[in-house]
């Protein structure tokens, strides 16, 4: 077992790494700079392209909005949820979801986990729970590597020195189930996948963590919370047809090691441990 279900697409992996090559290689022959191949690449003008290229993926969150407000919809649809509204970009958070038992859930929006970006937010003071959503719209990033990155070596840092209690983490998006990143869920029974909008989504990967603190003296081990006590992350499961032994478990241990603090993460999915760390010690960057 390994901590996401998902693999990356090996074949689109070496696909994407041929293409970098070929596009490398004949770029100078694209567009109408006048340039010859060596004045192409010295001018930094492929290089500067290439940056822009990146940059403006990286920045753009409008698909990503536009699926989050989908799902969102969908629910509110169905009675999932009561209400929903969006933080607006002055908060470190971007979305406020009323349940049907009244709680608040805060939601934090991501990319792809493995970035610095993973650390920036606020846990809302008004609302019950907080949660983290990973969209990661890259077909070629890991899947494995995001989700690691992102719950060891990000956020328990982050929980555990700024004392920012996370109570889950997302995983999910439009790219999931998608010949870009195919999801066992769907592979054997396509019948457990869900039209929302325009999107034909699998159930998601729901990553329970605890609902305390871990502190090396009085709270050294706290272990994830049951599904059902995050009502946001129990919502998604039970409206996109997720099941028991798909959801993950997320404990912690603390400890001091001289002048260090070090922490194990351990990763619970039915029943069995699929990912444990060593106690490392915390580095925020």
């Amino acid at each position: 077992m390994s901590i996401i279900p998902c693999q990356q697409n090996e074949d689109l992996r070496q696909l994407i790494k041929d293409f970098a090559e070929v596009l490398k290689n004949e770029a100078y022959k694209l567009g109408n700079h006048g340039l010859q191949a060596s004045e192409f690449y010295n001018s930094g003008l492929f290089r500067g392209a290439i940056e822009r290229v990146r940059g403006q993926f990286a920045a753009t969150m409008q698909a990503k909005r536009e699926f989050v407000r989908s799902v969102l919809d969908y629910m509110k649809q169905r009675g999932v949820i009561v209400a929903w509204h969006s933080a607006g970009g002055a908060n470190r958070h971007d979305y406020v979801v009323e349940l049907a038992d009244r709680r608040l859930a805060g939601i934090e929006l991501k990319g792809c986990l493995d970035g610095n970006n993973t650390n920036i937010f606020d846990r809302p003071a008004q609302v019950h729970e907080f949660v983290i959503w990973s969209v990661c719209t890259n077909p070629g990033a890991d899947p494995q590597l995001n989700a690691w990155s992102g719950i060891h070596t990000r956020l328990s840092a982050e929980i555990i020195e700024r004392q920012q209690l996370v109570d889950g983490v997302i995983i999910w998006d439009m790219v999931c189930g998608t010949v870009g990143r195919p999801c066992p869920k769907i592979s054997a029974s396509a019948g457990r996948a869900t039209t929302v909008s325009h999107y034909t989504l699998p159930p998601p990967c729901i990553y329970v963590m605890p609902a305390t603190i871990p502190t090396p003296r009085n709270n050294p081990n706290p272990r994830a919370q049951a599904l059902q006590d995050v009502h946001i992350l129990n919502a998604l499961h039970e409206c996109f047809g997720g099941h028991q032994n798909e959801v993950s478990y997320v404990d912690f241990e603390v400890e001091h090691r001289g002048a260090e603090t070090v922490r194990r993460t351990v990763v619970r999915r039915g029943g069995q441990i699929v990912r444990q760390s060593d106690l490392t010690p915390i580095r925020r960057a």
